[in-house]
This record gives structure tokens, C-alpha cells and sequence, in this order.
């Protein structure tokens, strides 16, 4: 394997059309530090192939023929927690972002985006930061205040200074590292933070975390 394959991200692809494959696979074959390791056409095939590949991205549509890639998403992050999901999809409806989110998805993108900021997405992904189009990022804000306040209130004050500060940070889309860097901590403090806000938050993912941010203090 070459040096640039051995450091690449690997990547599988999961969209039920083969051209679009074909043209993802072209693209992602052009950019540098990422190797398309394999694709899939339907939900069954993207959990056999991210058993057998062990992608660290998976750039996945929503509707599939055989379900969707909400349930796929959902399935395979339940076997592998560190697999990153970015859905890329032609459809914004809010309630299927939301729901991409609370499956433990990274990030939502419009299949209208261009071919290099869907390359600099997938890096994005890969370290471990969130993504969400800002096409629908409106539409879903407005969709979860209408959620109830009670339960999110609760749960948003349970959290301490120090934490709501690290959970501020995750909401801009910084890593670990970057966090720990702006406030002069360990990134293994970060990390148990970081473990106590998903607890005390009921999520188990980043994007999560963030969307819940959002909703209890806008900008």
C-alpha cells in the first residue's frame, strides 16, 4: 500500500445510484487523503460492507431501496461508535435531519454542494467535527424549538460552567484538541467532559450535543 493510501481516510460510499457512485468514486479518486475503499446500493449492503471495510467515513443517502440510511446509520453505529456517518442527500426536510442526528449521524449535506467542499466535509467529518448544510440549518432549528423546553431545560442546568463552555466549543465544530487548547486543559479533560455532558444530556454523539446546544442557547 502506498504512503498516501496508508494515511488516507477511508471511505465508503452508499447511494442507490450507480452513477452517482461512479462520480463520488471520480471525485474522492481525485482528492488528496482519502481512498474510496468501497460502495453500497442499498441499506443491507452498507452494513455488510462497513462490517467488512471498517470505514472511517461513511457518506450515505437517506432513502435507500430497502429502507433507509437513518436505520442503516443507527445499525451500524450501534457495532461501530467511532464510524463517522455524513449523509448526502437531495433532500432537506427537517424531520429527516433531525432524525439523521439523533441516529448518531455527523453531519447533513444538500447534494447540491460542490465537489471541494464535500472533499473539505468528509476531512471535517473524519476529525471528528459536525457538519449540517446551511440550507436546512434554519429549518431545523425552528423544528426543535418546538420541542418541549421542560426536559431540555432540566437537563442544560444540570451541566457546570465548565462544561457548558466545553459544550459551546463542540457546537462551533472544534475538536478535542482545539478545545483543550483555548482553555488550557488536557485532551483527556476534554474527553471526560465531554463524557459528562453526554451522559447528563442523554446523547452519545457530538452532533447531538451541539443541536441541543443550539436549541437551548441560540445565537
Amino acid at each position: 500500500m502506498s504512503q498516501r493510501q496508508s494515511n488516507s481516510i477511508r471511505l465508503l460510499l452508499v447511494d442507490d445510484h450507480e452513477v452517482l457512485r461512479l462520480g463520488l468514486r471520480t471525485l474522492f479518486g481525485e482528492a488528496e487523503g482519502i481512498q474510496v475503499v468501497g460502495e453500497a446500493g442499498d441499506k443491507a449492503s452498507a452494513i455488510s460492507e462497513a462490517t467488512r471495510l471498517k470505514p472511517e467515513v461513511i457518506l450515505m443517502d437517506v432513502r435507500l431501496p430497502d429502507g433507509s440510511g437513518i436505520e442503516a446509520c443507527h445499525e451500524i453505529r450501534s457495532i461501530f461508535p467511532n464510524t463517522r456517518v455524513l449523509f448526502l442527500t437531495s433532500f432537506a426536510d427537517e424531520d429527516a435531519v433531525m432524525a439523521t442526528i439523533m441516529a448518531g449521524a455527523d453531519g447533513f449535506l444538500l447534494k447540491e454542494i460542490g465537489g471541494e467542499e464535500l472533499i473539505r466535509a468528509v476531512k471535517t467529518v473524519a476529525e471528528g467535527q459536525s457538519i449540517l448544510d446551511p440550507a436546512v440549518t434554519q429549518r431545523v432549528l425552528a423544528k426543535m424549538k418546538s420541542l418541549s423546553d421542560t426536559a431540555l431545560e432540566g437537563k442544560s442546568e444540570d451541566l457546570s460552567p465548565q462544561e457548558k463552555k466545553v459544550l459551546a466549543f463542540v457546537a462551533e465544530g472544534k475538536t478535542n484538541k482545539e478545545i483543550a487548547m483555548a482553555m488550557d486543559l488536557s485532551d483527556k479533560t476534554v474527553g471526560h467532559y465531554l463524557e459528562n455532558i453526554f451522559q447528563k444530556l442523554n446523547v452519545t454523539r457530538r452532533s447531538q450535543a451541539a443541536a441541543l446546544f443550539a436549541r437551548r442557547f441560540p445565537q
